[in-house]
């Protein structure tokens, strides 16, 4: 699974005409199902920020209470469990890319019968048979300004390159995203990083091994140090960069060779609401619903159209506004699951080297 039990918040539906033009009928399904819809999110912050943007508008719309609950950092066993003994605790779910491809090998969801066609702005990589994609999040490098001399580092080869930029460094205690940024530091191309190349990874690794002043296991720790000036630079989530720019400290976020990956809703399979958490979904691809939650989370909305109405200064700081999405790159999930073992323990034997 990558990168959500620690990832934290910085705080992880697009309507066809006809359903615009004619609301009774989303109605007239909801009431032929149930008047409840449950859905699980990541919790925290997110309950209030979907509530926002989807929950409460489409208790409005389509006439049914939106029930939202917490759910598991890996809600794959859930799902499992629900299917098997066909007892649903939610009738959709928030799900990682990795999340969503497990569930996927085990025929554990709904097709969600949104076709590209009908959500033409929203991101390809966000939209699959079983899953859409509701917002981005970004592995990045975070600066404080105030603890370094001279310019800041706009690059991964400028976090290691330790005599020209001076300055605590801290590095993430895994080999997620950190392998990546060590390829990119020795001059791999992002459309060149998978399939990773450990040995040169950690050969790179060698090189800034000595000047890394801390190490860092989960999202808040990274917070911490950041909003302390424990470290000049690090990379971490950009939903734990962003409090603290927003607390008015001079932190800059380099998206420059950052890493994204989206989250969005799965329906269980066998759902008895199944049709009423498809109309869910497709009202969750709505531009103008994405930008509504973007007030409250420092994610990017998958429907890129949202950025219409999203105000400049909010959407500089956003994971897929044009600016920032065009240097990043979609993190690999098939690479990662094939190889997250042999990757973890060759970096944790390092690490301890």
């Amino acid at each position: 699974m990558r990168d959500i039990a620690g990832r934290g918040f910085g705080r992880r539906g697009f309507l066809v005409a006809g359903a615009l033009a004619a609301p009774a009928i989303i109605a007239g399904e909801a009431r032929s199902q149930s008047r409840t819809l449950t859905v699980a999110d990541p919790g925290g912050p997110f309950g209030e920020a979907y509530g926002k943007a989807f929950y409460r508008p489409f208790e409005q719309q389509a006439g049914v209470r939106v029930v939202n609950v917490a759910r598991p950092a890996e809600p794959t066993a859930q799902f499992r469990a629900m299917v098997d003994t066909r007892a649903y605790t939610w009738d959709c779910c928030i799900l990682t890319l990795s999340a969503r491809d497990i569930l996927m090998r085990q025929n554990l969801l709904e097709p969600i019968n949104l076709p590209q066609s009908d959500v033409p702005d929203v991101m390809p990589e966000a939209l699959t048979t079983h899953w859409l994609g509701t917002d981005v999040y970004a592995t990045i490098l975070a600066v404080r300004t105030d603890r370094i001399q001279g310019p800041a580092p706009e690059s991964w080869a400028d976090f290691w390159n330790v005599q020209r930029f001076a300055g605590r460094r801290a590095l993430r205690r895994d080999p997620i995203d950190t392998l990546e940024q060590a390829l990119m530091a020795d001059g791999v191309e992002q459309a060149s990083l998978y399939p990773l190349d450990l040995d040169r990874a950690f050969r790179s690794l060698d090189k800034i091994k000595p000047h890394v002043a801390a190490w860092w296991t989960g999202g808040a720790q990274a917070t911490q140090m950041l909003q302390a000036g424990e470290v000049a630079m690090i990379p971490t989530w950009n939903g734990r960069a962003q409090p603290v720019l927003d607390a008015g400290l001079p932190v800059k976020i380099v998206w420059n060779g950052g890493l994204y990956s989206i989250e969005g809703w799965g329906i269980p399979r066998g759902s008895p609401r199944a049709d009423l958490a498809r109309q869910f979904i497709r009202f969750c691809a709505d531009a103008q619903r994405q930008a509504a939650y973007t007030d409250a989370l420092a994610y990017g909305p998958t429907n890129l159209k949202a950025y219409d109405h999203i105000s400049p200064a909010r959407a500089a700081v956003l994971p897929t506004a044009p600016d920032n999405l065009k240097v990043m790159r979609l993190a690999n999930e098939d690479w990662w699951s094939a190889n997250r073992a042999t990757a973890t323990e060759r970096f944790n034997a390092w690490v301890l080297r």
